[in-house]
Formats: C-alpha cells, structure tokens, sequence
C-alpha cells in the first residue's frame, strides 16, 4: 500500500523503512500504520517531518511513541491502541482545529482491516452530532487564553521584555487562529498553516486587540459574554 504516498523523497523512503521494521519486528501486535501531515498531503520537502501513526493491540505490548531525528529527519512515532484511537476520534477539544487532519487525511501504509476509514468515519460522524454550542464553548475558550497572552504580550512590551513579549504574541495569535476554525468549522494542517489562512500571522498587538474584540462580540452574540460576574463562571 506504500504506492499511495511518494517513495520517490527520503521521507517516503523513511516512512516505508520505518514501516517494515516495525511489521516484522511486531507482526503480531501492530493493527495498522499510517502517515499523517505532509506525507499525507503528498507535499512533503526537504525540512519536513515523517508523522507515523502505529495502532496495536494491546496497550503493552509492540512499539513505544518516539520522537527523534533518524538520518537527518525528524521522526515523530505516535502510538495508540485501536481502542483509544477510536475514542480520541470521539473527542472535540480546544485544539480540534489542530487535531482534525489527521483523522481525516491519515494514509494506510499497513491496514488490512481498513482501520483507518473506520477512523476518519467514526470522527465525521462525531462532527455530524456536535452542535454549534459544542464548538462555541470550545471557542471561548480558546478566546481566554489568546487575551490573557495578548495582555501579557502588552505588559511584556511596556517592560521592554522584548523577547517575551514575542512569545506571548504568538501564542496570542494561534489560539485567536483556533477560536475563528473553531467558529467555522474549520480546521488546519498546523499551527502555521492556522495562523497563515486566519490572517492572524502579521497581526501586531494593535490589530489582534481589534479581532480579540470582535471575536468577544461573535461569542457574546452566540449565548455568553467572555467576561461575566462570578455566578456566571459555574453556568
């Protein structure tokens, strides 16, 4: 099944090695691989990374999640029971507009049981159940931890903190990314991609107190102000 992604790159070659090493070592306890992010896509490059997802059996037996580089590329193995897979396809979080693609966009490289249409099936059907309250609860959420970065970005800058102030902007720019995917349904290969397609990766501290703003008034609009008395905390 590895024809369906570009053994021609050295990622792809990667991939397939990674993959033959772990079906032989574990061929008892390995339910299926796959790749996600750029392999996935079939637009992998120089610098990107092999995202290989290893679904087993059981939860103590086969392979071990990994992070590292392997002959120059950065190697993220990602391991799951079937189990826990389905049930994280389940999940709607803060970060679903970071998550989604790789329920949906996941290519078999090893899935004699079609584990991972059963994956991408069982998250669209989670999404098709999901009401509009569901995603907006998760928005505002998103939305307090994009202020509270922008606040301490400002304060940050008044101290000449310049560098910390950076830090804070960023994360005040990816979580305000997440708060318009979670609005819209709308999710995103990475963090990068999220705030390049939001508008949200020039935004100064100017420009991202005017859609904090904004987007305090579409979640206000949608049942609830951002900013409430104490009673309303525990609604």
């Amino acid at each position: 099944m590895h024809e369906e992604i570009d053994v021609t790159s050295p990622r792809g070659k990667l991939a397939v090695r990674l993959r033959d090493v772990i079906e032989r070592r574990w061929p008892a306890e390995v339910q299926a691989i796959g790749v996600h992010g750029s392999l996935a896509h079939g637009d992998d490059h120089e610098g990107s990374d092999v995202n290989l997802l290893v679904v087993k059996y059981r939860p103590t037996a086969g392979p071990k999640p990994a992070l590292r580089r392997v002959d120059g590329t950065l190697v993220d193995l990602e391991v799951v029971t079937g189990d826990e897979g389905m049930r994280r396809a389940r999940e709607l979080t803060s970060r679903w507009p970071l998550e989604a693609d790789r329920y949906l966009t996941t290519r078999p490289m090893l899935d004699p049981n079609g584990w991972f249409g059963k994956l991408r099936d069982t998250h669209l059907a989670r999404l098709a159940e999901a009401r509009p309250p569901e995603f907006t609860a998760l928005a505002r959420h998103d939305w307090a931890l994009a202020s509270a970065a922008h606040t301490r970005a400002v304060r940050l800058a008044e101290w000449y903190e310049t560098d910390a102030a950076l830090v804070m902007i960023a994360e005040s720019r990816l979580h305000a990314a997440l708060v318009a995917g979670l609005l819209t349904r709308t999710y995103f290969r990475n963090a990068a991609d999220a705030v390049r397609r939001t508008g949200m990766a020039g935004a100064d501290m100017q420009e991202l107190s005017a859609v904090l703003k904004k987007q305090a008034e579409e979640l206000a609009a949608r049942g609830k102000p951002v900013d409430g008395n104490l009673a309303g905390l525990f609604e």
